[in-house]
């Protein structure tokens, strides 16, 4: 009775250092606070951001607000280090070359004031971020019209990327992969 008493104790003391240890190191829960990131994420959901740091263009990834103490951003990875991003009447150009953002197609077309769903900072349809400095990424978020983003916090170290989100755990009818 004894020894099956401490062989459970050993497996789940085990297995909380195998969990532990997955939470630093390979992935990390993240609650989406607003609807900045609406219709990908919506408010309220849970998701897991893997801790990488391979980032590439149109990833969704989590960052400490560098406005907002003790508060993290999830956003979209537009532009990357070296690259000349603008946006011409709503039309995305990276490098001078029209960049397709299929993900917000379903979106764009509920817009019904004529007026493209990324602005400038200005409310300007079209505008440039110029080119991106060495380990900086532009993001934004795909609720562009309420999204507090690169447009007005400017761009985001690479180094402080915390997580790349890639999967919801809830609410459970959601459960999946992020839809890209």
């Amino acid at each position: 009775m004894k020894k099956e008493w401490l062989k459970t104790v050993l497996y789940l003391a085990g297995l909380f250092v195998v969990l532990w240890l997955l939470r630093q190191f390979v992935f990390t829960p993240v609650i989406v606070k607003g609807d900045s990131m609406d219709p990908t994420l919506a408010d309220g959901e849970r998701v897991i951001a893997l801790l990488n740091r391979d980032i590439k263009r149109f990833d969704i990834v989590t960052f400490p607000a560098p406005d907002e103490a003790d508060k993290n951003y999830i956003k979209r990875v537009i532009g990357l280090p070296g690259e000349e991003v603008e946006y011409r009447e709503g039309a995305l150009y990276i490098d001078g070359k029209l960049t397709a953002e299929p993900y917000l197609e379903d979106f764009e077309q509920q817009i019904s004031d004529g007026l493209p769903l990324t602005l400038g900072p200005n409310q300007e349809t079209s505008f440039s971020f110029g080119k991106i400095p060495d380990g900086e990424v532009l993001v934004l978020g795909d609720n562009r019209r309420i999204s507090k983003d690169s447009r007005s916090i400017g761009f985001i170290k690479e180094a402080d990327i915390v997580g790349d989100v890639k999967f919801i755990f809830w609410p459970l009818q959601e459960f999946g992969l992020i839809k890209e």
